[in-house]
């Protein structure tokens, strides 16, 4: 009897179940599985190249991006050393500038503070402190060198007055460099004095006395001048100057203080600010510095003319600096600032300028300087045939000895041009 379509009764055979069941998909599946893990174990190597190819864009992208950096690296390298030439040169000029008249305050300084002590010198115990009062006028009278910058921004004054400390200390002097912050009403006359004992004593003591600079001049070398360097008295406040001149001047034998301030208009600035008590305690004596003009002159032809770093600004960008300088801002701290940003620009947009590094070296023969910072001319030269403008021409030896020679004639022809400026 044949079975009936319902009979829940299992298939007697597998074949069976899978055609009564309908199967033949995971059946599929499972040999899909088979074959795709077949493929995994026996075709290993067929996948590397795959995925190798498909990686190759990415690793010339991370090539092109490493020669990108050093190419960076290397220009930001070769503007260091460019900007401190031109730096350090902008700073010698300034200094030969105003050596002249730093000699003739040196020589004047010694000669007050001889003056000084021939009024004679009190015991240690006198000397620091304040009595007995002084009362004779003479006695109590400030040698004070009025140094006129004459310029119109006192921002170009204080690399003056700084490297007028360093070349008194220098010739043995105690210096102490007084900005016009330092004499403000809110701080009063302590201000000042609290500056003076931080610079001398390298402390800040509180509350500030004059005695305890008395005791350290007694104490450490009484047998140099003490000068106090005010960089712009126009901008101080005049009570808190009188206030500090008055009490400089009673102590003018016990301390031999010598004052050095900076007008940046006018000889007669101190009678427009100081009230007649404080201008009776000041023996002034009169020192002019170069005018800005004269000094940017000196910095252009140093920098811009003369062999310096290879660096050279365009005709148009040089006639914009200047022309701004005489106009408007005339301080030769932001003709400076202006250099620095148009050096900056042409390191960080042209690649060949890393080749100023070999030009600056070759001016001095600093090679040794330039192995200092890791550059040889090798390297250089490698690096300038390895960019983009230059792989795009076949190079070959003949080709990269033209291009050296070129780079050759062009410094013979700016050292003509120089020469016919000069």
């Amino acid at each position: 009897m044949a079975p009936s379509l319902n009979d829940d009764s299992p298939p007697s055979t597998i074949d069976e179940a899978f055609t009564e069941n309908n199967l033949q998909p995971f059946v599929v599946l499972q040999k899909g599985s088979s074959r795709k893990s077949d493929r995994k174990s026996s075709g290993t190597g067929r996948t590397r190249r795959i995925d190798l190819s498909s990686t190759s864009p990415k690793n010339s992208a991370n090539i092109e991006d490493e020669k990108e950096d050093e190419n960076m690296n290397l220009r930001m390298e070769a503007f260091e050393f460019v900007w401190s030439k031109i730096e350090s040169t902008i700073k010698d000029v300034l200094r030969d500038i105003n050596m002249n008249v730093f000699s003739e305050i040196q020589t004047w300084v010694h000669q007050s503070f001889d003056t000084i002590r021939s009024l004679g010198t009190p015991e240690f115990p006198e000397a620091t402190q304040s009595f007995p009062i002084i009362t004779d006028a003479n006695s109590k009278r400030l040698f004070t060198g009025l140094v006129l910058t004459k310029n119109m921004e006192f921002v170009d004054d204080l690399l003056t007055f700084e490297e007028l400390g360093k070349h008194l200390k220098y010739q043995g002097c105690h210096v102490a460099n007084l900005s016009s912050l330092d004499f403000t009403a809110k701080n009063g006359v302590g201000g000042c004095l609290r500056s003076l004992l931080r610079q001398f004593l390298m402390s800040s003591l509180d509350p500030a006395d004059i005695s305890i600079l008395a005791s350290w001049y007694r104490e450490e070398n009484c047998n140099n001048p003490v000068v106090v360097i005010i960089d712009d008295i126009e901008r101080c406040c005049g009570s808190v100057l009188s206030d500090f001149i008055l009490m400089l001047s009673e102590w003018v034998i016990k301390i031999p203080v010598i004052l050095i301030m900076g007008l940046a208009t006018t000889l007669d600035a101190p009678r427009n600010i100081l009230p007649s008590n404080a201008l009776r305690c000041l023996c002034p004596f009169e020192f002019t510095l170069g005018t800005p003009a004269e000094r940017m002159d000196a910095v252009v032809e140093a920098v811009l003319v003369k062999p310096c770093s290879g660096f050279i600004i365009g005709h148009k960008v040089a006639v914009f600096m200047r022309n701004y300088f005489v106009s408007q801002d005339g301080t030769l701290t932001s003709f400076i600032r202006a250099l620095k940003i148009a050096c900056t620009q042409h390191f960080y947009t042209e690649p060949l300028s890393v080749i100023l590094l070999e030009f600056a070296s070759e001016e001095d023969n600093l090679v040794l300087e330039i192995e200092r910072y890791g550059l040889s001319p090798e390297v250089i030269w490698k690096h300038v045939f390895e960019l983009p403008s230059c792989q795009r021409v076949r190079l070959n030896k003949p080709t990269s000895e033209s291009l050296a020679h070129a780079f050759s004639e062009l410094k013979r022809l700016q050292n003509q041009w120089r020469a016919v400026v000069l």
